[in-house]
């Protein structure tokens, strides 16, 4: 199973205040609205989205069909695909996909220790 691109989103209380931690740790802007109180910043490989009050707590991402730069990957396996793989697997999903539909989707899921994870198709 191909889940894409990892980043960690994190439910920030000041945008401004935590763009300017993480850039002190080597984190570069990459892309978002700071407006809109959303960006990601990118340090090598690794990726984190700062949301100031769009979310409770942090989340595990997830996106199909990007790599680690958020360009597209010629292969990829669609979200629907993942859901039917997982609910198969007897994985409780607490938002799924419509199956009817192609394109862009999003599923979500809870582990075993409360961390929400976003499974989020863009493409």
């Amino acid at each position: 199973m191909k889940l894409g691109a990892f980043s960690i989103s994190l439910a920030v209380k000041d945008i401004h205040q935590s763009k300017e931690f993480y850039e002190k740790l080597g984190f570069t802007y990459k892309g978002g609205n700071i407006d809109q109180n959303w960006i990601v910043l990118k340090n090598e490989n690794a990726v984190i989205g700062l949301f100031q009050g769009m979310f409770e707590g942090n989340i595990i991402t997830f996106n199909p069909g990007w790599d680690g730069n958020a360009q597209n990957l010629e292969e990829f396996d669609d979200v629907r695909n993942i859901q039917s793989h997982l609910k198969s697997l007897g994985i409780n999903l607490t938002r799924e996909a419509n199956e009817t539909t192609s394109g862009p989707e999003y599923i979500t899921l809870t582990d075993p220790d409360g961390n929400n994870i976003l499974i989020d198709q863009h493409r």
